[in-house]
């Protein structure tokens, strides 16, 4: 297993350094000029040339990738073109409030739709089933925005449970956090509830159930103890995959609750035309992914020995 990770961190490398390459691409190629976003349309040749030297855009392209990748190796972004403040520092700023924010909901959320799923998987094709899919596929036609605005007004604004908006670092965040945990809870139990619902009834199809069944195990020892157990994989797969957009937070609920997360600083940083905070953040983010598909890889030989890491 160590092989294979450190082999798999090797091929890391060439993949980082094209999406490395790619993203400087879009941002110096393609986006608007920093410097015009800066000083407006109608600045002076001088203004325009002591800026683009103090940003460093005046030097040559090929300089200006190679000090981006030696900001990614030492996870230095430089500053911000907006406020002066150290990107790093503002990263995980950022991040320990869009993680309080998506973290908490994320792992209850997965918990609670496991639990429902194999609930339906016990009760399949019965009353109790059937009408819980109705209710799923109801919940997921809604917009996320309409549950946002709604269980805003109702439960802080009519009924004052919670606070409307603001954040207070600390443990007074939980009481600004709550109503964002139980709306982000609520839009996800459904469409998580479906995915493992399905995942387990094509468990129960497999020769294996049979053969437990055939031995005597009750429908519920079967389903708890084999059937979840087997699913895990997949389980495994759309619950790490999606860890690393965790600190991207969650924009429209940022916005509404105006919380100082990623997603907050993101938008701010589109609208202001703050390209290292993007350029940054997009790399994080690619980084984060490569590495947790790899995490993904080796916790499958944990739960499926019969998986084999070559």
């Amino acid at each position: 297993m160590i092989a294979y990770i450190i082999r798999r961190l090797l091929y890391m490398i060439p993949i980082i350094l094209g999406v490395a390459l790619l993203i400087f691409c879009l941002f110096t190629f393609f986006g608007d000029d920093p410097v015009r976003v800066a000083l407006g349309q109608h600045a002076s040749p001088d203004a325009i040339a002591n800026l683009q030297h103090l940003w460093g855009l005046d030097k040559p392209i090929y300089l200006q990738f190679i000090d981006f990748l030696k900001q990614i190796v030492t996870f230095d972004y430089g500053v911000s073109f907006s406020t002066g403040q150290k990107l790093s520092d503002m990263f995980m700023e950022g991040a320990f409030v869009s993680l309080s924010l998506t973290a908490p909901p994320f792992v209850f959320g997965i918990f609670i739709s496991i639990s429902i799923a194999l609930i339906l998987a016990y009760y399949r094709d019965s009353f109790i089933d059937h009408m819980a899919r109705f209710i799923i596929i109801m919940s997921m036609s809604i917009s996320y925005l309409v549950y946002i605005i709604s269980l805003q007004y109702v439960l802080a604004y009519e009924l004052d449970l919670f606070p409307i908006m603001g954040y207070e670092p600390g443990l007074e965040s939980i009481t600004y956090l709550f109503l964002p945990w139980l709306i982000i809870v609520i839009v996800a139990l459904g469409p998580n509830t479906r995915i493992f619902r399905t995942l387990f009834l094509e468990e129960t199809s497999a020769d294996y159930v049979r053969t437990a069944r055939a031995k005597g195990a009750g429908e519920a020892r079967v389903l708890f103890k084999h059937v979840l157990k087997n699913a895990l994989i997949p389980i495994i797969t759309n619950t790490v995959v999606a860890i690393p957009f965790l600190i991207l937070g969650a924009f429209l609920m940022e916005r509404f609750f105006s919380i100082p997360g990623i997603g907050a600083m993101i938008i701010t940083a589109i609208n202001e035309g703050d390209f290292p905070v993007l350029k940054g953040m997009t790399m994080i983010i690619a980084i984060m992914y490569s590495f947790f598909n790899l995490l993904t890889d080796v916790l499958y030989s944990f739960v499926d020995p019969r998986v084999k890491l070559s």
